[in-house]
């Protein structure tokens, strides 16, 4: 399935990006996160949960390297859509985007969180139904202590102004 058709007819939209902001590329998931947050000018309030921010319909979830700690959540919001963004290591080049769907997601090997996501979905998939997307894209580096690579960001800028048109 392509994003763009995933992004259609949706009630609600989850999208949570996955990664360890210290090793490198696999920070892409909570950097393309704030990328979108800031693009649609989501501002905190007090009240506000750490790592959550919703809009209208739309919730952003910066799923660190645990995104099991917001299963609760996503059960609680029954989202219609679940677009889940991480590094993932697909044997491709550095920078290869590929939309997987949830057949698929067993073969990946996504970045350097402990539960996999195969799991987690199965997990969630217990409670409610829900349309999911996968977005892997093969990391450069993501050695301890490195930036996301230019690569890597140019990237993260492309599916965020694929993804934000959908978000209004």
């Amino acid at each position: 399935m392509k994003l763009k058709d995933f992004l259609k007819n949706y009630d609600k939209l989850i999208i949570l990006g996955i990664g360890n902001e210290l090793r490198g590329d696999d920070a892409l998931g909570p950097y393309i996160i704030n990328l979108i947050e800031n693009e649609l000018e989501i501002s905190f309030s007090v009240d506000d949960i750490d790592n959550f921010t919703t809009k209208n319909n739309i919730i952003l979830i910066d799923g660190g390297s645990a995104p099991e700690n917001f299963t609760g959540l996503i059960k609680k919001e029954k989202p219609s859509h679940l677009l889940i963004i991480d590094a993932a290591l697909m044997d491709s080049n550095p920078g290869t985007i590929k939309c997987i769907n949830e057949n698929e997601i067993a073969n990946i090997n996504a970045s350097t969180h402990s539960m996999s996501l195969s799991y987690l979905i199965r997990y969630l998939k217990n409670d409610f139904d829900f349309e999911l997307l996968f977005i892997g894209i093969e990391p450069f580096s993501m050695n301890l202590g490195e930036e996301l690579s230019p690569v890597i960001v140019k990237k993260a800028n492309s599916i965020k102004e694929i993804i934000i048109p959908y978000l209004n």
